[in-house]
């Protein structure tokens, strides 16, 4: 396959960087997760959101042109100040409104997060998907940041970001709401098919599955996950999610032992038993492909641009 160049058209067909020629039509969605938790939908990532007396914490903000009617969403549920903002990692679907949030709320992320914002490049899963990254306003960029793990104590909340070293890309947080037994997850796990691992800005489909089985086992069995995008989920569909990961990395690497090559693999449809999972966005071929640049270490490059 030759190598595509993301442009934007191509990026509007996408569910992760999901972007619309009129904003006016987009409606933001509100769902009631559990506890004082609730979920904003709209274009772009699920938006995490903590209200209480305290105030408003929000996880994630889709893009600029959408604030204000983020900001009605907010209100309607309680009409309280948004008091910090956290990303879960540096793509635009998830960070684009960070300018007009931090005019009132710092913006609070990993240490990558705002390195990769900061300098642009390129993303994309080192083959078939590839995406021009901007440099973005200074006023976007995260002014509060973290290396490990941060907590935000608010509304009775120990509301925790806890650092993924390189699952979707190498600057993930996963976010915690333990007293209304909530877990906003970014694009660490999604609901729109097989997942779309950023190689080119560190990602790694073996360092996901990682993160992921030490998570699983410290989630409640009743804990309700907000997914990157899509549906309030259950520990159960994450356990589906791991569990196609790991069989469908381990038949690339039996492959791959085998003297396989990638086209080869593709041409073969050893995949085929997972065809269930793919999408318009990561298909079953970009998905060999990702699992195979990161098994072979060919990974991109994130170079900033000139």
């Amino acid at each position: 396959m030759n190598r595509l160049i993301v442009t934007a058209l191509f990026l509007s067909s996408l569910p992760v960087f999901a972007q619309h020629d009129d904003f006016s039509k987009v409606e933001i969605k509100v769902h009631k997760v559990a506890g004082n938790v609730y979920m904003l939908e709209g274009a772009g990532g699920n938006i995490g959101v903590s209200v209480g007396d305290d105030g408003i914490v929000i996880v994630d903000d889709q893009f600029a042109p959408l604030a204000e009617k983020i900001r009605a969403a907010l209100k309607g549920i309680a009409d309280k100040p948004v008091r910090f903002v956290i990303n879960t990692h540096y793509h635009g679907d998830h960070t684009g409104g960070n300018k007009p949030f931090q005019e009132m709320a710092p913006v609070i992320a990993h240490d990558n997060v705002r390195k990769r914002m900061a300098a642009g490049g390129k993303g994309g899963n080192a083959a078939s998907i590839s995406f021009d990254v901007k440099s973005a306003d200074p006023g976007a960029l995260p002014i509060l940041t973290f290396g490990q793990d941060m907590t935000v104590h608010l509304n009775g909340e120990d509301i925790r970001a806890h650092y993924v070293p390189a699952g979707h890309t190498d600057g993930d947080a996963v976010i915690f709401f333990p007293k209304s037994n909530v877990v906003h997850m970014g694009d660490d796990f999604v609901r729109y098919g097989f997942p779309f691992i950023d190689i080119d800005a560190g990602g790694s489909v073996r360092g996901l599955i990682k993160a992921l089985d030490e998570l699983v086992p410290k989630l409640p069995a009743d804990v309700k996950i907000i997914p990157g995008h899509g549906q309030v989920s259950t520990i159960a569909e994450m356990r589906e999610f791991v569990s196609m990961m790991k069989d469908t990395l381990a038949v690339i690497e039996q492959n791959m032992k085998q003297g396989k090559s990638l086209d080869q693999m593709k041409q073969a449809k050893v995949l085929a038993n997972w065809e269930k999972w793919k999408g318009d966005f990561v298909n079953t071929d970009a998905w060999i492909e990702t699992i195979y640049n990161d098994l072979s270490g060919n990974k991109g490059e994130f170079k900033k641009h000139n």
